[in-house]
């Protein structure tokens, strides 16, 4: 027999599964296809936790799966004896996100650990900014960020407030893969954690000091206090966690012309509206431009799901269009906004610091500079700009961190969340709306002026979908090759270094010597070209793609555009 269709029959006939899920297995019993799509593996818990299609089967997201997932977190929780410290717990509003929540904390409590569980769905960032706030030793997040509707995940973070990192995510790895049978997780009744005290509601307070915390990163209130009955702002939480903290703090800052995209507003995990709830894809944006004309917006803005990314686009008065910001172009606006009015206002510390990753763009590179703050890169994922950030604290605060971002459409100033923050970007945004509107510019002119003064700086990227054990022999050998064949220029540019992270150097073309990157291995490639051009090599660590990063710098928007599309066409040549 298959090894799928041994664990399938397994799976029937095991007591710990309960009768109505072992129906939904019979349901599929003729459907060989389905069956084997659910059991030939097991759903990996990997370094950012657990994330799939829901379902009955190993390879689905369930009650067993985020069972077994707890279970293990919980056993290494206890091996390290810091058990009382507690677990913070969040969801937001995909299907099944309250029961995984709520399964997740009673193993927790069976375990001797106790927890705190929002009352209802809250975004990632506020889970993030829990976990420090209540001195526990770890959190959950149950959600599957801008998936689509069938899938769902279940996210670990530390006591920093970070999503797991080296080594502890190997361990949490190895004891949840320990945990081989599904009668040994342990349980508990509701009833019974509440009255040992082991359960615990979290919210409204939390609520307060989360918001509290972010009007504290305000730059320039007087602009609000003068522009907000003139600007217009339009905004959708796409079906997820942020409406009400959004509507909260904007409130509270005093904007009085807040627009929700009154069919988006209310939490659903189908996403009616939307093929994918993903602010990075120009069509979950259809409702809000729609909206915007209508009330004619200065700007609109959409979060995902668990309201840790921000897309956004702002109005051209010469055409009266939307233009639409990558992640880049908001990071770096944010940037020059953030250390502008700090430097403006004296309060930009001599020890600042700005983290971005080494795919994001180099225009962030050149606005530190000009504001002599110190910027560090690192490898893609919010969780590595978190581990520098626990560095400066543990390093007697060698530095203070005003401002991070990666260009997947994640930033967050300060430091009070140690995750992407989309609700602190749309106040810095909104913020930034009016003091640039006291200018008579909107924030495309904004964009503009930071293209002026340092640079037109453009990004793109591109994947290449290779499925199965062949696409993954594929991109192996892409991956080899690039690695080693080293070219002396790309698009006519000259390669100045080669940065192999695998190896963990980088390669100086002119002076031949060899330096270390300083970080983590990671299978990623580099390549620094001449004029602040460069372009970058992943493979993808969730999907079977192979993913290419580039960017340039020009002396006009048009001019950067045709650089963009000669760098892309000799970097899928080099892909080949």
């Amino acid at each position: 027999m298959e090894e799928y269709k041994q664990r399938y029959e397994n799976w029937l006939n095991d007591p710990a599964i309960s009768e109505e899920d072992k129906q939904e297995l019979r349901n599929i019993s003729q459907d060989e296809k389905e069956i084997e799509d659910r059991f030939y593996k097991d759903l990996e818990f990997g370094t950012a936790g657990l994330r799939g299609v829901i379902g009955i089967g190993t390879n689905r997201m369930n009650i067993y799966t985020v069972t077994k997932a707890t279970q293990g977190l919980a056993n290494y929780i206890v091996k390290k004896g810091v058990q009382e410290k507690g677990v913070a717990i969040a969801y937001d509003s995909r299907r099944m996100s309250k029961e995984f929540s709520d399964e997740a904390a009673l193993t927790l409590n069976a375990n001797g650990i106790k927890t705190y569980r929002f009352d209802s769905l809250r975004p990632t960032p506020e889970l993030s900014f829990a976990v420090r706030e209540l001195g526990c030793t770890a959190g959950i997040v149950i959600t599957a960020s801008h998936n689509p509707p069938e899938y769902n995940g279940y996210k670990v973070y530390w006591d920093d407030g970070a999503q797991i990192v080296e080594p502890i995510d190997k361990e949490i790895i190895n004891e949840v893969n320990n945990v081989t049978d599904f009668s040994t997780i342990k349980k508990i009744s509701k009833e019974e954690a509440i009255q040992k005290g082991l359960y615990n509601t979290i919210g409204e307070e939390i609520d307060k000091r989360y918001i509290e915390e972010l009007k504290k990163l305000v730059v320039n209130q007087k602009a609000i206090n003068e522009m907000q009955k003139d600007i217009k702002i339009v905004y959708t939480p796409l079906h997820g966690t942020g409406n009400i903290p959004v509507q909260t703090i904007l409130k509270e800052l005093g904007f009085e012309n807040v627009y929700v995209v009154p069919e988006q507003e209310k939490p659903d995990g189908n996403f009616p509206t939307v093929d994918y709830p993903n602010p990075e894809d120009p069509k979950a944006f259809k409702l809000a431009l729609d909206l915007a004309k209508q009330k004619d917006a200065d700007i609109v803005l959409a979060n995902d799901p668990d309201a840790d990314r921000l897309g956004v686009y702002a109005k051209n008065k010469e055409t009266g269009e939307y233009i639409r910001f990558t992640g880049n172009m908001t990071g770096n606006l944010i940037a020059e906004y953030v250390l502008s009015q700090k430097k403006a206002n004296g309060t930009l510390p001599a020890n600042g610091a700005v983290i971005k990753t080494i795919v994001s763009s180099n225009l962030t590179d050149a606005i530190a500079k000009a504001y002599n703050v110190k910027l560090f890169s690192t490898l893609t994922g919010f969780k590595n700009i978190a581990k520098i950030i626990r560095g400066f604290e543990e390093n007697n605060n060698e530095y203070t961190c005003l401002y991070s971002y990666e260009e997947s459409y994640g930033c967050i100033i300060g430091t009070h969340a140690r995750d992407k923050d989309g609700i602190v970007a749309v106040m810095t945004l909104c913020e930034a709306v009016c003091y640039y509107k006291q200018k008579g510019m909107t924030l495309w002119d904004a964009m503009l002026a930071v293209y002026e003064k340092y640079g037109y700086y453009k990004e793109d990227q591109f994947s290449i979908t290779l499925k199965g054990s062949e696409g993954a022999e594929q991109i192996k050998k892409m991956m080899e090759n690039m690695r080693n064949n080293t070219p002396q220029e790309i698009a006519g540019k000259k390669v100045l270094s080669f940065g192999d992270y695998q190896a963990q150097t980088i390669y100086n073309t002119q002076t031949k010597e060899t330096t270390s990157t300083n970080l983590p291995k990671s299978n990623v490639l580099y390549y620094d070209l001449e004029d602040d051009n460069w372009c970058c090599v992943r493979p993808s660590g969730t999907e079977p793609k192979i993913k290419f990063y580039m960017g340039v710098k020009g002396s006009s928007l048009e001019d950067a555009e045709q650089k963009l599309k000669e760098l892309e066409e000799s970097v899928r040549k080099l892909a080949k």
